[in-house]
């Protein structure tokens, strides 16, 4: 039962992950029909404005080494904490949560230069062509951080009050063997409420309401007087910005480097499939269970049976479901089936 639970806690984190990245690519799929292989570049954007961030609050400079008292000595610490001596090390510590306050505004822009800029052009062409400019822009966007952040991982520490781990088999009355690491479940807990935010802000508000009539018929909406194209921009805006802020998050349990948002972009744009095109439950229900799939995958009882298990479950899911189910668990009938 604890390998059982740990299982499964890794693949909700995975899932989590998974889930954010697709359930932005079914937003704009579903309103823009537009499908977005620069997506992943956008979760690694994300990742970036963290380490961007750390990198602005950890500029230091040469302080007087009082603890050597013999001769002068100088040691580096950060501008922020020389300043302010009291808040300035708490604000460094607290520099991924804190950027989350700069992804929002960056994402946004980002989003709409793109609709605006580029996306809005290829609305009427085929997929294709949508695929070949997005997958260029990605390749771009990952040139750019390898150009100023280098081809390295670049660790991000979780605040230290969270940086310990959680006995989470003491929850489930399985004992004290049970750990599992604080911000992966911070993590997990921030994907549910992104996730939930984004469903109550389509079901719940005339926004949202008039979003999901636009998904269904947009020349209806459009003869009623409604700029649905502007609406479907700001819908593209939300989109990249889940994207963005999954990448933020993630930069504790993943050093980000110039090439995790093509990782993460094929395996979340084989679960908007498996959970069918367009469709945003089936991209969260399929994000999380592709994530536990792969996680009970990775276990080496599993491995030592089937060797390299873990790298193709995902695609060996997608491939039944699609045998099966062409349009995806949950996708509409018609997409993806002619």
């Amino acid at each position: 039962m604890d390998a059982i639970l740990l299982q499964i806690l890794n693949g909700l984190d995975k899932g989590g992950a998974y889930a954010l990245i697709a359930l932005g690519l079914t937003l704009v799929f579903g309103t823009l029909g537009v499908v977005n292989f620069a997506h992943g570049a956008l979760f690694m954007i994300g990742a970036f404005c963290a380490v961007t961030l750390q990198k602005l609050l950890t500029l230091s400079t040469k302080v007087k080494d009082e603890s050597i008292t013999f001769f002068d000595a100088y040691k580096e610490v950060p501008i922020l904490s020389a300043k302010f001596p009291v808040v300035g090390p708490i604000i460094v510590d607290l520099a991924v949560p804190l950027a989350i306050l700069v992804a929002i505004p960056v994402m946004w822009i980002i989003g709409l230069v793109m609709e605006r800029g580029l996306i809005r052009h290829f609305y009427k062409r085929a997929h294709a062509d949508q695929i070949l400019v997005t997958f260029g822009l990605a390749i771009i966007a990952q040139e750019v951080v390898r150009h100023y952040f280098g081809a390295n991982p670049i660790p991000q520490l979780a605040p230290a009050v969270v940086s310990g781990s959680a006995n989470v088999g003491s929850w489930f009355g399985l004992g004290d063997n049970v750990v599992y690491p604080w911000w992966r479940l911070i993590y997990l807990a921030f994907a549910g409420i992104i996730i939930a935010s984004v469903f109550a802000f389509l079901q719940f508000t005339t926004f949202g309401m008039v979003v999901r009539a636009g998904m269904q018929d947009r020349e209806m909406v459009g003869m009623l007087g409604i700029n649905i194209q502007k609406r479907f921009a700001t819908v593209f805006g939300i989109a990249t910005v889940c994207a963005g802020l999954a990448g933020v998050m993630y930069t504790p349990i993943l050093p980000p480097d110039y090439h995790m948002g093509m990782d993460f972009l094929v395996l979340s744009f084989v679960v908007v499939v498996v959970g069918g095109m367009g469709s945003l439950g089936g991209a969260v229900l399929a994000g999380f269970l592709l994530g536990i799939l792969q996680s009970f995958a990775s276990m080496n009882e599993v491995k030592s049976i089937i060797p390299g298990i873990d790298q193709i479950i995902i695609y060996l899911v997608a491939v039944v479901v699609l045998l099966v189910r062409p349009r995806g668990l949950m996708g509409r009938k018609g997409v993806m089936e002619d």
